[in-house]
């Protein structure tokens, strides 16, 4: 894939609605955010990968780092979604949480921006 537009219109037709309702909810959660793809995937980076999101069969995969999975476990739990170390599971016969994406994305950059800064502290000593 060359870019993010190309990997949606390639995914299941089944998938692609949800793909755009993702890219502009993580966009607007991560306005400074460059768009691209990392692994086969769309990803969204500022300083770091922040997130990365793609379609497979019968779900959208967000992958959001293990931290951002912790911090949000009991709402996703609650949700009943799928969740691993690092990725939740987003079926695609249901409607995405755009609400908890927007949260999810924006906890990513305030932490990027923390542990960012924290590095640059370190580093000019």
């Amino acid at each position: 894939m060359k870019n993010v537009t190309e990997y949606i219109n390639k995914s299941p037709k089944e998938a692609r609605t949800k793909l755009r309702q993702m890219r502009a909810c993580i966009k607007k959660a991560a306005p400074r955010a460059v768009e691209d793809i990392k692994w086969g995937m769309p990803s969204f980076s500022y300083k770091r990968i922040l997130v990365i999101y793609g379609a497979f069969k019968h779900h959208i995969g967000f992958y959001p780092t293990p931290s951002a999975i912790t911090s949000f476990s009991t709402e996703l739990s609650k949700a009943g979604y799928k969740i691993a170390k690092g990725s939740i599971q987003f079926p695609l016969d249901k409607p995405l949480p755009l609400t908890l994406i927007r949260k999810i994305t924006t906890f990513r950059v305030r932490e990027s921006i923390e542990q960012d800064g924290k590095w640059k502290l370190t580093k000019t000593k």
